[in-house]
């Protein structure tokens, strides 16, 4: 066992600079690397954080801005819409007013041209009465003989 145990101490001897080398290589890796690399890990994470943040901030200030222009956009088209009614009452009231006054205006020339009609249905009849009994008179003495009188009776 003696035998074993000298080869396992050449061995063991034999791989202390190895052992030496790879522990100064996890340092320098340690120092060298791994440090740095956590530093700017470490920076790059604040950075992109900070740059996020700043991102999400800068939407919630633009979906408010766009919340107010829809809210002012919402108000002029109400105001528009009010004002385009507004002016659809009005000329409709002007209209109806110039069609009250048409009828009225045509309503008077309907009774005025009726009272000419009856007027001159009153002058034909009182012509047509006149002119009447001369007209039977003409007939009669068309019709009977010339001796005979229209009004003597026999």
């Amino acid at each position: 066992m003696s035998s074993i145990l000298q080869q396992l101490g050449g061995l063991v001897l034999g791989s202390v600079p190895t052992m030496v080398l790879f522990l100064l290589l996890v340092v320098a890796y340690g120092v060298l690397v791994r440090r740095p690399l956590t530093a700017t890990l470490a920076e790059r994470q604040a950075r992109t954080g900070g740059a996020l943040e700043k991102a999400r901030a800068a939407i919630s200030a633009v979906e408010a801005k766009t919340a107010e222009y829809e809210e002012r956009l919402r108000k002029a088209k109400a105001e528009i819409f009010a004002a385009r009614e507004q002016r659809v009452k009005q000329w409709n009231a002007e209209r109806e007013e110039a069609l009250a006054q048409a009828r009225g205006a045509t309503g008077e020339k309907v009774n005025a041209a009726k009272a000419e009609i009856e007027q001159g249905v009153l002058v034909a009849r009182q012509q047509i009465e006149g002119m009447s009994a001369e007209l039977s008179a003409q007939i009669l003495r068309a019709v009977m003989p010339a001796g005979i009188q229209p009004g003597a009776t026999q």
